[in-house]
């Protein structure tokens, strides 16, 4: 993806000066928790509504999915790649923790997709929600034929490890062929797609940068829309590396002190997620802008959790150091 200095330049709206303060005050808030602050902001629109980290790796569920499934458990790429889909697949910590408590270690040597399926039915019969909310996967019924959901998800992890997926992600040149291999397969679009290969690269079976590669979801085009009033000659995924190449100079214009993950700058993933949020925010912030959705209301209502997160990145981003030294 590169932009030329010749592409006609996009068109900001007033929405992209609240880009950037979203950002800063979400991160601001991730701080100030992580310091123990009873007041974590003074937003009303941020106390009132759940809005993601400005940083997706720092999210709760994506701490889980590092600390407890990527980096517990046997390291072999087979392993890894099994633990890393089938958790992302759900996408909710409960289903993964019930898939431990029914069978020890979770493992592809020791699969069974009746097993789990089982395992699954019961928990739907109990009353409780097996999917996350966060991401809307496809039934898989035209290319699995079961008639339960949960099943052809799991046939479709059985698909993929049996095509020595795990092999292919190992050889992969770039973040991008990671993403063409998961698109490949039945129920897997192309967020889904960029969203499991970012997973994918918090694990050692691949070790890409994050300014390699993005791909637009659709929350992410809404906030695209909100932010600017043109896109000029750039595409959506040149928006998103437009802004992040340009995120210190924006963050001075706006006289902004934006605090970095520890030295960490926002990576395309993170400016990805930040316009979906953003998109969400202006729902409230700016009504009176419009976009793609023509969305009005923010569905999620903030709940403070009580226990908190012991923080933890993928080891190679070189982290973990730096945390524990302010802790």
């Amino acid at each position: 993806m590169n932009i030329h200095i010749n592409q006609r330049p996009p068109v900001a709206s007033k929405v992209l000066d609240t880009y950037w303060k979203f950002a800063a005050a979400r991160q601001d808030i991730f701080f100030a928790r992580l310091a123990g602050k009873a007041q974590l902001t003074t937003d009303p629109i941020l106390l009132k509504h759940k809005f993601t980290n400005a940083y997706r790796a720092a999210d709760r569920v994506s701490q889980y999915l590092i600390k407890e499934v990527i980096y517990t458990g046997d390291q072999r790429p087979e392993e890894l790649l099994f633990r890393i889909i089938l958790f992302k697949l759900f996408n909710k910590i409960e289903t993964w923790q019930l898939f431990e408590q029914e069978f020890g270690q979770v493992t592809w040597r020791d699969f069974s997709l009746e097993r789990y399926a089982q395992v699954l039915d019961e928990a739907i019969r109990a009353g409780g929600p097996i999917y996350s909310g966060a991401y809307l996967m496809t039934s898989g019924t035209s290319a699995y034929g079961h008639t339960r959901k949960h099943e052809n998800h799991l046939e479709l992890i059985e698909h993929m490890m049996r095509s020595r997926l795990a092999e292919q992600v190992q050889h992969a040149v770039s973040l991008e062929a990671v993403y063409q291999l998961l698109l490949s397969y039945p129920t897997i679009g192309k967020f889904l797609a960029y969203q499991y290969a970012i997973d994918i690269n918090y694990s050692t079976l691949t070790d890409f940068s994050e300014m390699d590669f993005v791909m637009p979801g659709p929350g992410a085009r809404d906030g695209i829309r909100k932010c600017f009033s043109e896109l000029g000659g750039y595409t959506e995924a040149d928006i998103i590396r437009y802004v992040t190449d340009r995120q210190e100079q924006e963050f001075e214009r706006l006289d902004i002190e934006f605090k970095t993950l520890w030295g960490r700058p926002l990576q395309l993933i993170d400016c990805q997620n930040l316009f979906c949020e953003t998109d969400k925010y202006a729902r409230v912030a700016h009504p009176e802008i419009s976009g793609i959705s023509g969305r009005t209301k923010i569905k999620q209502v903030y709940c403070r959790i009580d226990h908190d997160i012991n923080y933890f990145f993928p080891p190679k981003w070189g982290l973990n150091e730096r945390l524990n030294s302010l802790l």
